[in-house]
């Protein structure tokens, strides 16, 4: 008896260690805010182009690669007040629908072995969820290890959005016709970078 509780608890004494000397070991992280942005870039009158982000994202990356973030679409900076109204009220309808949601999985094998300062091109599959739309992507992205427990994942080139293809085109309309404009382009490049700590 004595035998069999000595036994047991050098097992578990065993498998403490193992944890606790496996800095690599990942489990849950939170995307940082303050160090995270997402932003596209808007074409209107055919060549006046200029770029606006997000404010306010949260997100996770868990043990198994599931990565989530979440956009809060009131949260739109165009840095003219009036614009960020319009967009909110005719373009992503915030009253209806306030968040949108990028899920996408990465190989975390490749991220649990990156050293201190060194990154890696992944190549992932997620899904853009805005609105009543659910829109699957492919992209390259860098993970970089700058910390122990810190890991920034962000575009490797820019993701071509269609307004047409996320319900948006309605809104990109009216946006157009209450500024005054001739045209504003359809096809929107986003960009991210997204800073998770553990």
């Amino acid at each position: 008896m004595i035998r069999t509780k000595f036994l047991v608890v050098m097992r578990n004494l065993t498998v403490l260690t193992t944890v606790l000397a496996t800095p690599n070991l990942l489990a849950h992280w939170t995307l940082n805010n303050d160090f995270s942005q997402l932003s596209f870039v808007t074409v209107k009158a055919g060549n006046v182009g200029e770029v606006h982000k997000f404010n306010s994202l949260a997100g996770t990356l868990s043990d198994d690669g599931t990565l989530s973030v979440t956009i809060q679409l009131a949260s739109v900076d165009t840095l003219i007040p009036i614009r960020d109204e319009r967009m909110q009220e005719f373009l992503f309808e915030t009253n209806l629908f306030p968040t949108a949601t990028f899920t996408a999985n990465l190989d975390m094998e490749h991220v649990e072995n990156l050293q201190i300062g060194s990154g890696t091109v992944l190549d992932i599959t997620g899904v853009l969820a805005i609105r009543e739309t659910k829109l699957p992507l492919a992209l390259k992205v860098v993970a970089t290890r700058f910390a122990s427990r810190g890991v920034l994942v962000n575009t490797l080139q820019p993701i071509i959005l269609n307004a047409d293809s996320i319900g948006l085109s309605q809104g990109v309309e009216k946006l157009r016709e209450l500024a005054g404009l001739p045209s504003i382009s359809s096809a929107v490049p986003i960009s991210f970078t997204l800073t998770f700590n553990g």
